[in-house]
């Protein structure tokens, strides 16, 4: 399958000298599918491979350290914006991997940039984000309520001049979740990195990563995020880290979100570890995808969909909801 090939160069760099042409093919196609192009090419470079595929690589190089500038500038903006307000500008994911200097951070796609500050600062942030130049991305009156209601970020926004997205999350889980993770807690335990720059904590980054990837969605991207926490368990290793990690992560409810990750994470990208049944049928999600880069596993994925919602919503409002975006013509597989 080709989402092995992709796993197996990670793991494993050295495995990419005996690919054939085709290989090479699917191995990049999986790699452009998950976001991971430029993973990949730090994973493998000075390695023997076909002059074409070192020219591919290359430029996914270029184009990640291209994001990592444009992502670092975003964060300085927003910053910028926040100041005067004293609010603190929390990096989440991508952006603060690359702040940061983690392992997870190099060659990594980065798309919007993701902060969080106090609920109590949200509407003096988004007055402040709205002065900065960024404007509303959902001009739909019912995407708008909802985000407002029952998300854990403002409805998302983009830089009229930069073309650059912003979300503001003041949690790191729908409040529909079943899981409530301590907001505040988050915040407190945040590390600076700089003046007014800061990010999450050493274990609550993890558990945010986890939160993201297994209590909030259908595990789109899921290699990545697995290759994440894969990466910053390495960066945070230490004695004692490991059962620090599942202390904090059921003190915001997510300890069995945090022991599946771990789990699915050292079978991919490390010594292996043993599955439960249901860690295989994440498994068979994760690796769904053919010689192109396609997900060919459509019923798995419309299972996993249908199941990011069943975690954020209620029955009944789950119900309502998928009802109100199928009328609106929203569909979540081709």
């Amino acid at each position: 399958m080709t989402a092995r090939l992709l796993v197996a160069a990670l793991r494993d760099p050295s495995s990419v000298t005996s690919l054939d042409a085709g290989s090479w093919t699917s191995l990049i196609a999986a790699a452009r599918a998950e976001q991971m192009a430029g993973t990949l090419a730090c994973r493998v470079q000075g390695l023997p491979m076909p002059g074409a595929v070192a020219a591919i690589l290359a430029d996914a190089s270029a184009s990640a350290e291209q994001g990592r500038i444009a992502a670092l500038w975003e964060a300085e903006m927003a910053r910028r914006a926040l100041a005067p307000l004293g609010i603190p500008v929390i990096l989440l994911k991508g952006t603060a991997f690359v702040a940061a200097g983690l392992s997870a951070g190099a060659g990594r796609h980065i798309g919007d940039l993701d902060i969080l500050v106090p609920h109590a600062s949200l509407d003096a942030a988004e007055e402040a984000l709205i002065a900065a130049g960024w404007e509303w991305v959902k001009p739909d009156p019912y995407d708008d309520a909802y985000y407002r209601r029952w998300m854990h970020e403002l409805p998302p926004m983009i830089h009229r001049e930069r073309d650059r997205m912003i979300d503001v999350h003041h949690t790191i889980l729908p409040l529909t979740a079943r899981p409530r993770p301590h907001a505040d807690a988050l915040i407190a335990a945040r590390t600076e990195l700089r003046d007014g720059i800061a990010m999450l904590g050493r274990e609550d980054v993890i558990v945010h990563a986890v939160a993201h990837l297994l209590a909030d969605g259908d595990l789109a991207g899921g290699l990545r995020n697995l290759w994440d926490i894969h990466c910053l368990l390495a960066d945070f290793d230490a004695p004692d880290f490991r059962e620090r990690l599942r202390v904090r992560a059921a003190y915001h409810g997510l300890a069995p979100h945090m022991d599946r990750a771990i789990r699915l994470a050292a079978a991919l990208y490390d010594d292996g570890a043993a599955l439960t049944p249901i860690d295989w049928l994440f498994m068979r999600r994760l690796l769904g995808r053919d010689g192109w880069g396609r997900q060919r596993r459509k019923l798995t994925e419309f299972a996993f969909y249908l199941r990011g919602h069943w975690l954020r919503m209620p029955p009944a409002m789950l119900a309502r909801h998928l009802w109100t975006k199928w009328r609106k013509g929203y569909r979540p597989v081709g």
